[in-house]
Order: structure tokens, then sequence, then C-alpha cells
């Protein structure tokens, strides 16, 4: 990716009552695996990843899109001047070309948490909700984005490909788009261009 530095990134589908779809979730689940550190408890990077969509956190520069893990360092780039951002883009994609860039196979060694990290995410967000700061709905929401990310009902951590975690991803986002309260919010973005609280 080749970002203007003043970019507002962020994966906001929570706020219309959807997960990222397209491939967002599976990413910052991929992502949370090659983050674990074997000093430190497996659940923090898919903690840090989950509440960053579950909050539909926005960066407010390039630059903060590298801290919420939304753009990734050594891979994708930022143009401090906007009308030089083609032009920087063009120059990376043919060094990228010159050092023999070759499609990267399909990943297949993904670690996802199961019900362990389904139970700590859970219990967050349950948190979240007897604080008052999400409503029932976003719960559903959130239990839904949680069961993409931890891989599903397993009962162990397991290593899972992308197609696996991109199966489950469309299944919830679908699943959700057919949800009444979603497409309140939707039509209320919509109409309004802010989404309703329901």
């Amino acid at each position: 990716m080749q970002a203007a530095a003043e970019s507002y990134i962020g994966l906001v589908e929570v706020g219309v009552g959807l997960i990222p779809g397209g491939g967002g979730t599976k990413e910052f689940t991929l992502r949370a695996s090659d983050a674990i550190q074997h000093n430190e408890p497996e659940t923090i990077p898919l903690q840090n990843r989950f509440i960053t969509i579950g909050t539909a956190k926005v960066s407010t520069s390039a630059f903060e899109a590298f801290d919420l893990g939304i753009l990734r360092k050594g891979h994708d780039e930022i143009s401090m001047n906007q009308s030089r951002r083609i032009a920087d883009a063009k120059r990376s994609v043919i060094d990228i070309y010159d050092r023999g860039y070759t499609t990267p196979v399909p990943r297949s060694d993904i670690k996802v948490l199961g019900r362990s990290g389904l139970g700590m995410l859970y219990a967050g967000i349950n948190g979240m909700y007897r604080g008052n700061y999400i409503t029932e709905y976003d719960v559903f929401i959130a239990k839904k984005l949680a069961y993409v990310m931890c891989g599903g009902d397993l009962s162990e951590a397991t290593l899972v490909n992308e197609q696996y975690l991109l199966n489950l991803e469309r299944e919830a986002f679908l699943s959700l788009c057919g949800e009444k309260k979603t497409l309140e919010r939707l039509q209320s973005v919509l109409k309004s261009g802010k989404p309703v609280r329901n």
C-alpha cells in the first residue's frame, strides 16, 4: 500500500452492524498469529487486533496506522506529498518486480486459539456490556467477530489456512447482512450519515 501521510484508515464496519468482509478480519487474525511472541500470552496480539476492529478505531495518520496494525512495516509505504503518491507507488511496484516478486502461496500456518480465545474475548465483551459501553446488539456483533478471529468453536489452538478463515468471515458477514438491526444501522448511515445505536 502507498498511503498518503494524512490518511484516515480503519476497519469501521462494526459501526453499521457488520464485521470487516473481503478479507479484513482474516488478515487481522493472520497478523495476530504472526505477532505471537514466545515470552508473552498468545491472547495479547489477538486481543489488541480484536479491540481495534471491535471499537472501529481509525488512525489519524498513516503513521498511526502502523501502530494499529493496519499498515505493515517493511511492506507498506507513506507518501508525504499527496501529489507524488502515484509516482511513489509506481516506483515501488517496479522495484518489487525487479527483485523477482512472485505471488505468495496461501498461508496454512495461521494459529487460531479456539475456545480459549473465545472465552477471553467473550469475558471482555461481557465486561463492556455490563459497564454500559456497548448495546446488546453490539455484543451480538462482537461475538460473531470473536468467533471468526478465534477460528470458530475449536477445542484447542489449531493451525488453519486462509481459506478456512475467509469462509468463517463470509458466513458471519452474510448472516449479519440479514439482521434487522444491521439493516436499520445501514439505513441510518445512508440517510443521515450517522449510525443508529440500536
